[in-house]
């Protein structure tokens, strides 16, 4: 059997996004999973997230934007992160979202998509996991605290 697709690579963080809104800064993760072959129709994509975040905003505390859609346009579950030093609005109530995490799933299948969030939402609430994706040099040091820290069940 072949390995699996890794949840994240370094092709799919971008260390310093900039947009003037959470619809521009998913727009540019969604274009890295695209240009990586997990994503099939961007702009298809891209709606199902916007369809998402109209039921609820996803801005966590601690700076964080987690938007999130299961999608046919989906090949394998991916996690694409962002990291945008100005912060965008996710709706969260302690402010702008400093690091963006987009996790999008296949629509067939299982809940991929609930047991990756709630594995990242267990590593997202410690402080010190925030800080070392902010403070990591390179894209290929977010995807291996990633890949370290945040294990799906």
């Amino acid at each position: 059997m072949s390995e699996p697709t890794p949840l994240i690579t370094a092709d799919l963080v971008a260390t310093d996004l900039v947009a003037a809104d959470r619809d521009a800064a998913t727009r540019q993760l969604i274009d890295l999973l695209a240009a990586a072959g997990r994503v099939t129709d961007a702009d298809g994509f891209h709606a199902d997230v916007r369809a998402r975040e109209a039921q609820m905003a996803t801005g966590m505390p601690g700076g964080i934007g987690l938007p999130h859609a299961r999608s046919e346009h989906v090949t394998v579950p991916s996690l694409a992160v962002g990291r945008i030093p100005a912060g965008v609005d996710f709706g969260a109530p302690d402010g702008p979202a400093t690091l963006i995490f987009l996790i999008a799933a296949p629509a067939s299948g299982d809940a991929a998509h609930l047991r990756i969030l709630a594995a990242l939402a267990r590593r997202l609430v410690h402080e010190s996991f925030r800080s070392s994706l902010l403070a990591a040099g390179s894209a290929d040091e977010i995807a291996a605290i990633i890949t370290r820290e945040v294990v799906v069940k």
